[in-house]
């Protein structure tokens, strides 16, 4: 018996070793000492969206800390429970017997905030760690399917809530009779976007429609779109290298000192061809710094506009109708919840629609890193 707990707990402290690798709590604890270094900053909360995000970062980056900590002391516990139980086993077997059911406990509850953790080592996405952003449209399925919208707002704000993720409803259009036509939302949390992500796609609906005289059954669809939330820059930093200067007399009115001196200026940013002259203002100096505020102004919407298309391409091409679903909700004639790419599936909707889906989000992430299916497990 001591043998098989003593591989158990050599396999729990191997996965442990890898998400070390991963997280480095070296370079957790350097980023918790540049965030609270900022948050710090007297005039930090002049910008209340920058300080939200330093905060938030923060928060996180402790949590992550405190969690490796705690793990890495619950393996030593494991080691010695096993160690006070084989003590105990040729003595007093009963008092090694409750050891080594406190010894199970201990194990699962240690598998399992590994398991936890081991998932966000697989959040690796260029976007991963960013806010997210996301919408819901209604599809095929007419009031039902707008009622179903408005449904899936409220598990994914209530998942939220459990986490204690901050949110913010951006714009939602409502359906005439009932429900939402759309909604978009923000998630403000650290790798909100990348744990959110495994959840886009068309989810469908199967109940006896509330809304129909008969009480027949309804299919319903809604598509669920999620995206990063692009962090927002008010300045753009331009290379000397990229740039060419170019001066030149001024034409036009303006009097002796615009026209005889080369005080207009040309720059031309090499690596997008944008070209901005200035020549209103009667100094060299002050055109040339007139120029690098206007192509700073035109980089900027450029990146914005860079920063939209890959956003676009980041959501995909959601339908919202048949043949296109990642997920079914049936209510009637039996109640399930089933991932159709990842097999998890759950038994209890209620709890599912209150939030409960973390099941989900790991075995999509876990699918999206592998290839791998969680089978047809069910949860209760």
């Amino acid at each position: 018996m001591a043998t098989e707990y003593q591989a158990e707990i050599d396999a729990l402290r191997k996965v442990f070793e890898q998400i070390t690798l991963v997280t480095n709590p070296e370079d957790l604890k350097s980023r918790i000492a540049a965030l609270t270094e900022e948050s710090a900053a007297p005039d930090l909360w002049n910008d209340q969206a920058k300080a939200q995000e330093v905060t938030s970062k923060l928060s996180h980056a402790q949590s992550e800390l405190e969690k490796l900590k705690k793990l890495q002391s619950r393996l030593e516990d494991l080691e010695t429970l096993l160690e006070m139980a084989e003590e105990e086993a040729p003595k007093d077997p009963e008092s090694a017997a409750e050891l080594y059911a406190d010894l199970d406990k201990a194990l699962k509850l240690t598998h399992d905030e590994l398991a936890e953790l081991q998932i966000q080592t697989l959040l690796s996405g260029k976007y991963d760690e960013r806010f997210a952003v996301v919408t819901i449209r209604s599809g095929a399925g007419g009031v039902d399917a707008a009622d179903w919208a408005l449904m899936l707002q409220r598990m994914y704000l209530r998942w939220a809530e459990r986490h204690g993720y901050r949110t913010k409803v951006l714009d939602t259009s409502y359906a005439e009779e009932a429900g939402i036509k759309s909604t978009t939302f923000e998630v403000d949390a650290p790798y909100a976007y990348g744990t959110l992500s495994v959840e886009a796609g068309t989810h469908r609906l199967v109940r006896i429609s509330p809304f129909d005289n008969q009480g027949r059954r309804q299919t319903s669809f809604a598509a669920v779109e999620v995206i990063p939330l692009i962090e927002q820059t008010d300045h753009i930093d331009i290379p000397e290298s990229d740039i060419r200067i170019d001066v030149f007399r001024s034409s036009g009115p303006g009097g002796q000192s615009v026209n005889t001196t080369d005080s207009a200026v040309r720059i031309t940013h090499l690596p997008t061809g944008i070209v901005v002259s200035m020549q209103d203002e009667k100094s060299q100096i002050q055109n040339r710094a007139a120029a690098m505020r206007v192509l700073q102004s035109r980089l900027l919407l450029l990146k914005q506009e860079e920063e939209a298309k890959e956003k676009k391409e980041l959501a995909g091409d959601i339908k919202a109708s048949w043949g296109d679903q990642m997920r079914s909700y049936v209510l009637q004639p039996y109640q399930m919840v089933k991932d159709l790419r990842t097999g998890f599936e759950a038994g209890n909707p209620d709890a599912v629609f209150d939030g409960d889906i973390d099941g989900f989000i790991d075995a999509g992430i876990r699918w999206r890193a592998t290839g791998e299916k969680a089978g047809d497990h069910a949860q209760s």
